[in-house]
């Protein structure tokens, strides 16, 4: 897709980040959706040809022009805390006619800087009740959807196991970024403990292994080592982005074993494919996931309590099945991308006539 012209368009998702991650993630999903009904496009790197997108040249040499529509401003919709900082400087400094939004999925307190954006922004929007709990002032509630079309069962999962080459006959996941935060240290021992039960399944860890993760990752590795189960338990790293509903939809249990989540997409992206869940009580998870119908929540951090979540599923493969087909029709009657994109441009739409 061709950059687009900045006086053509009437909100702005900047994703200004070198690593892709789950805020980009966000963005690829949201920004195309709501482009249907609105003139919107992003700016910054990671972004694939189906987010519309406009060079960062153009804010600094159109930024004053009037958008579209009879508005008298743009929205600039940050997500991260450098993206509310360019905002308040274009409005503040630069004097050009922004809104400026911020979305907000962090649950812990604020610092004194990040407090300072935020009584800065024209609105606060958070994805979930609990991250919305951390802010001062109103905030509006939009919970992140997904793409049922993009992320959706496989016709024949047990096929797009094998396809994997991996050994077994069922796969059990964890997808993400590799470090403590996300709990990666508590799959692995999980899989030590029951993998040598349930031979039919085999563990995949996928997601960036970075640098200032590698003796975290070298202790994960070591574990695994002395269990003996390196052919049981792959570490695959950062996949290509076109890979990942591919593992989704191949996996029939995945886990999410989050310490702290500001959101928390990927349980809503395996309930979408057809996979159960087994997912901490972080993040917007205890909202996705339906106890005992699509998963099973448990607390952060309790090694005890995630083994004894995950055993049903591998002893049942039935089980895992059947949760996995509830939780795809559950996220296509409650959580679709289209939903969330409504209900964001309705926001858009409120600051419009306020201003």
């Amino acid at each position: 897709m061709t950059a687009a012209d900045l006086r053509q368009i009437a909100a702005v998702a900047p994703n200004l980040h070198y690593r892709y991650s789950g805020v980009t993630a966000s963005i690829v999903a949201i920004v195309p959706e709501q482009a249907k009904t609105l003139a919107i496009a992003s700016v910054g790197p990671h972004l694939p040809a189906q987010v519309p997108r406009i060079a960062f040249r153009q804010i600094l040499t159109r930024g004053w022009s009037r958008p579209p529509g009879g508005r008298k401003k743009r929205i600039w919709h940050a997500r991260r805390n450098d993206e509310m900082l360019i905002g308040v400087a274009l409005r503040y400094i630069l004097r050009q006619p922004w809104i400026l939004v911020f979305s907000s999925v962090a649950q812990r307190k604020r610092t004194g800087l990040t407090k300072w954006l935020m009584r800065r922004m024209d609105a606060i929007v958070s994805p979930s009740e609990y991250s919305a709990a951390f802010c001062e002032g109103p905030v509006d509630i939009v919970h992140h959807g997904v793409d049922t079309a993009k992320f959706n069962p496989a016709p024949d999962r047990a096929a797009a196991w094998a396809e994997t080459g991996l050994p077994g006959k069922y796969g059990v996941g964890v997808f993400g970024r590799v470090r403590h935060q996300k709990g990666s240290d508590l799959f692995i021992e999980a899989m030590i403990r029951l993998l040598p039960n349930y031979p039919a399944w085999t563990a995949v860890v996928t997601g960036l292994m970075a640098p200032e993760e590698t003796g975290f990752i070298a202790g994960l590795k070591a574990r695994i080592a002395e269990a003996g189960l390196e052919n049981r338990i792959a570490l695959l790293g950062e996949r290509p982005q076109e890979e990942v509903p591919l593992w989704f939809r191949r996996v029939s249990l995945y886990v999410a074993p989050m310490r702290n989540e500001g959101f928390g997409l990927t349980p809503l992206e395996a309930m979408s494919s057809g996979a159960a869940v087994v997912a901490t009580r972080t993040g917007a998870a205890p909202y996705l996931v339906a106890e005992g119908v699509t998963g099973t929540i448990v607390p952060t951090g309790d090694l005890e309590a995630l083994v004894a979540a995950i055993e049903p599923f591998l002893a049942d493969p039935e089980k895992a099945a059947a949760f996995g087909r509830a939780g795809r029709e559950k996220a296509v009657a409650h959580h679709s991308i289209a939903t969330e994109a409504a209900e964001m441009n309705a926001v858009y739409e409120r600051l419009w006539r306020e201003a």
